[in-house]
């Protein structure tokens, strides 16, 4: 270990208060997990507990989910648990894991590993190891590369990753280039954990990141995006963003985030839009209310990213980006259909991206209401989030300036507040419904009641509510207006 990354004396004493912490986390989960590491060797076998679950002991996090490695092989795996575990499955056992639920807690044990990977997908190829020092080798990060025996509770810690784990720093166990080469994912994952758990990659392994980003193409654009989803769902997502784009990483699967770099932000032109859309990420991860919202991050991340293809300088120089977001919304829809998400949470984000920029204006008194129900008929359920993508997206260090945008947004609150309980807004329907248009009109389903239903639409947003005999009246009005009727 390089002096940088070496922990001081103190840090020292503080690594056997983590040892000793990591001992009081197990002992929650000792009684099942002890059990099971007696029932492997009755029947000959190792159990460690490893990877994460070491980690997050020793972090004092350790949740309910279980990682054990063993020199069992799946079949053998399952004699062993078999009539101890609650539940079983084998969803995993191509890759030679076993999973079990007892007591809550769900365990999932794996072969020992001295994998290769497909030097063309760089999927991984399972070949079972023999002993838990070559598991161990094999794992991504040293933080990950310790293990505790059952059901002795004997520590293991062949590459360091207890001095890593207290300097708080990413380092391999073997080279970064051997380790990224097995499998290029492990470069973005380098980014997840210092998202998630806000430690520094060792500076070997940022290094490695930078000469072999390209390695990433290799990988499939799902495993790419799980990656990137738990990143942007860490403790310290702005960390995790910046080293994908020093690295170059983010311009391998997200190159939408590096070209916002060179754009001024006209509405903050003390940065540029990159520092922006960190600064309005950070501010969106503020309003969280229960956890990570993922299309809220998503969101605030690429709401800008129609910019760079929009930017234009006026004559009197100054910048501007008319139509950003509608130029935003198709560019934040074709990214995350290439990253493969789903259509509902890809339909979501990019609504989002469309509608960011509609409060502006508010301001300056122009809205009817009528104008009101549209921005709240157009948002619909993602009203809340949009409200604070909206307050996110106030990243000016003008005091004035930004005290007035929130006192404007709240006005707009208060002001949906009081049409809302005149109204039903969260349900902006006509006054008619099909049936009722059918039966006046006289004309069976099909086109002309679809525009009937729009048209009354229309007019509810306009006007508000209308009664039973003035919607038919309107009704009436439009398809004499259309020919439908004399």
């Amino acid at each position: 270990m390089s002096e940088a990354s070496a922990p001081h004396a103190a840090d020292r004493r503080e690594l056997t208060a983590a040892q000793r912490n990591a001992v009081a986390e197990l002992l929650r989960v000792s009684p099942v997990a002890d059990e099971l590491g007696r029932r492997f060797v009755r029947a000959g076998h190792e159990l460690h507990l490893v990877g994460g679950s070491v980690r997050d002991a020793l972090l004092g996090r350790l949740g309910d989910d279980l990682d054990f490695c063993t020199d069992a092989h799946p079949d053998e795996t399952l004699r062993i648990i078999k009539g101890w575990a609650e539940s079983i499955w084998e969803t995993g056992r191509e890759f030679g894991t076993i999973g079990a639920q007892r007591d809550g807690l769900r365990l999932e044990i794996t072969t020992f590993r001295a994998e290769s990977y497909d030097q063309v997908s760089r999927n991984p190829v399972v070949v079972y190891g023999t002993s838990l020092d070559e598991d161990l080798k094999r794992r991504d990060f040293t933080i990950n590369a310790m293990a505790v025996s059952l059901p002795d509770h004997r520590f293991t810690d062949p590459h360091g990753g207890l001095d890593d784990l207290s300097a708080k720093v990413i380092r391999t166990p073997s080279t970064p280039g051997e380790s990224f080469g097995d499998d290029p994912l492990r470069m973005l994952r380098a980014a997840r954990f210092a998202a998630q758990l806000r430690f520094a990659v060792h500076p070997d392994v940022h290094l490695a990141m930078t000469g072999m980003a390209a390695d990433l193409d290799r990988i499939t654009a799902e495993r790419i995006r799980d990656e990137f989803t738990k990143l942007l769902c860490g403790a310290d997502p702005i960390t995790g963003l910046r080293l994908l784009v020093d690295t170059g990483l983010a311009e391998r699967f997200l190159p939408e985030l590096t070209g916002l770099k060179l754009e001024i932000d006209e509405h903050a032109q003390h940065k540029d839009v990159y520092e922006h859309t960190l600064t309005v990420v950070e501010n969106a991860v503020s309003y969280e209310e229960d956890g990570c919202d993922f299309i809220l991050r998503m969101a605030a991340l690429l709401h800008d990213v129609g910019k760079p293809a929009t930017k234009a300088v006026g004559s009197d120089g100054r910048v501007s980006f008319h139509h950003h977001e509608v130029v935003g919304a198709r560019l934040t829809k074709a990214r995350m259909k290439a990253m493969r998400y789903p259509k509902d949470v890809t339909a979501q984000v990019t609504a989002l991206v469309a509608l960011h920029l509609r409060f502006y204006g508010y301001g300056r008194g122009e809205w009817t209401d009528s104008a009101v129900r549209r921005y709240v008929a157009d948002a619909g359920d993602l009203l809340p989030r949009l409200h604070k993508l909206t307050r996110s997206d106030c990243t000016t260090r003008n005091r004035r300036k930004a005290a007035q945008l929130a006192a404007d947004y709240d006005a707009l609150e208060d002001r949906i507040a009081r049409i809302a309980a005149e109204e039903d807004l969260a349900r902006v329907r006509p006054d008619l419904d099909g049936n009722a248009i059918m039966e006046l009109l006289g004309v069976p389903p099909g086109p002309v009641v679809g525009r009937a239903w729009k048209h009354l639409k229309e007019q509810r947003l306009e006007h508000g509510p209308l009664d039973r005999d003035a919607a038919e009246a309107e009704l009436l009005r439009w398809a004499r207006a259309e020919g439908l009727i004399t």
